[in-house]
């Protein structure tokens, strides 16, 4: 079998999965979405038994994955996936639909429709971008003339990412959130994320603490990785009075700082779920 890991850069995690590709001596190539060009009638990567998708970009995983899928070669993640977690809102509706327990969430497309929801909601709400990762363009709306203020920016600064309005409940953490990783019907490993601010990614300088995968985390996180469409997801949660809730669910996941902390072969895991799926697709 070979297997493709399609990336523009290659990061820690890339290093790492490349590194089981080789120790394994796995076949395998690394595809670089700026590189190659994709005619709709052809079939130029069918050579693949599947395709490990790690594209930073949104949209080349989106285009790509549903090329990939046309001409019958499996990817992880599937494009359902990453159409679904690579939009907010979509990712809402599928928790929602699935009945997993998830912050309440409004949308809207005006500012003043999106004021309207926010002074329903009580103070403090959360403004996010439908689009976007690593905590950027989040905002804590604390009162009204912030909520005029941030709303006013958003109208200004135009364009799709700001069109939509993705508003959710603030969630009083305490002081941690949970990232886990679901790979297929296993949950490889659980951290906390700890800070001081309100938003807890490592990638805003959050600190990576071993969490235990208790019963009710497992259940939480493979009927939230199910809602998706499966595969290799990480789930992100936070800790209520009245259980867990999960905030959001992310396609390509990185693990950087939970290899650190981890008692997982993370990149192993994933490349034993990849290989099963190009298996499972000849």
């Amino acid at each position: 079998m070979k297997i493709g890991l399609l990336c523009s850069r290659v990061r820690v995690e890339e290093k790492l999965l490349l590194g089981v590709l080789q120790e394994r001596g796995i076949d395998y190539a690394r595809i670089d979405p700026r590189d190659v060009t994709f005619d709709l009638a052809g079939d130029e990567l069918s050579e693949f038994d599947a395709v490990l998708v790690r594209c930073l970009s949104h949209s080349r995983a989106y285009y790509i994955t549903r090329w990939l899928e046309s001409v019958g070669v499996p990817s992880v993640s599937s494009h359902h996936v990453i159409a679904t977690c690579g939009d907010k809102m979509m990712t809402s509706l599928a928790l929602e639909e699935a009945g997993v327990p998830s912050p309440c969430t409004v949308m809207a497309f005006t500012p003043d429709a999106a004021l309207d929801a926010i002074e329903e909601m009580e103070y403090p709400v959360v403004i996010k971008p439908v689009h976007g990762s690593w905590g950027r363009l989040l905002a804590k709306v604390n009162d009204r003339e912030a909520a005029e203020a941030i709303l006013e920016h958003k109208k200004t600064l135009g364009g799709y990412l700001h069109s939509v309005f993705y508003i959710q409940e603030h969630v009083d953490k305490p002081g941690r959130d949970i990232r886990a990783m679901v790979v297929g019907d296993q949950v490889v490993y659980a951290i906390y994320r700890k800070s001081d601010h309100w938003i807890t990614n490592t990638a805003r300088g959050g600190e990576a603490e071993v969490c235990p995968v208790t019963e009710e985390l497992r259940d939480t996180c493979l009927a939230a990785a199910d809602a998706v469409g499966g595969g290799v997801v990480a789930i992100d949660l936070f800790e209520t009075d009245n259980g867990l809730i999960v905030n959001e669910v992310n396609h390509t996941p990185e693990f950087h700082a939970s290899v650190k902390v981890a008692e997982a072969d993370i990149p192993g895991a994933i490349i034993d779920y990849v290989m099963k799926v190009a298996e499972e697709g000849r």
